[in-house]
């Protein structure tokens, strides 16, 4: 059974730092494309970032230049560290895995982690 599991959200003040992390269980892990998105309040859900399984990065929005996304095959593990944080960036982040099998695409997401920034 495949799950994924967010940590690392919490309340961060304006400027700070915070890095997520999400560990897939189910054996998807390496064969998968990762990615972070949020949903901010009231807003529909937003691609973050993502990581081919080659390791190939795109950023999007107002993540390029503050996020950094990487992955630890061996740890089944996706990270997303983010910096300078304003509250703009408050949002539920999720963890999604894609990946293709038998001619079709799968999609796979954890339950997210709250993040908020305030003073």
């Amino acid at each position: 059974q495949v799950k994924l599991v967010e940590s690392g959200g919490g309340l961060v003040q304006p400027g700070g730092s915070l890095t997520l992390s999400c560990v897939a269980s189910g054996g998807i892990f390496s064969w998968s494309r990762m990615a972070w998105y949020r949903r901010r309040p009231g807003q529909q859900r937003e691609r973050v970032a993502h990581i081919s399984t080659a390791g190939i990065i795109n950023y999007f929005g107002s993540a390029k230049g503050r996020f950094t996304i990487s992955r630890d095959n061996a740890k089944s593990t996706l990270y997303l560290q983010m910096s300078d944080l304003t509250p703009e960036d408050t949002a539920v982040y999720q963890c999604n895995a894609f990946n293709v099998s038998k001619n079709s695409g799968h999609d796979y997401w954890g339950q997210g982690t709250q993040v908020t920034v305030s003073a």
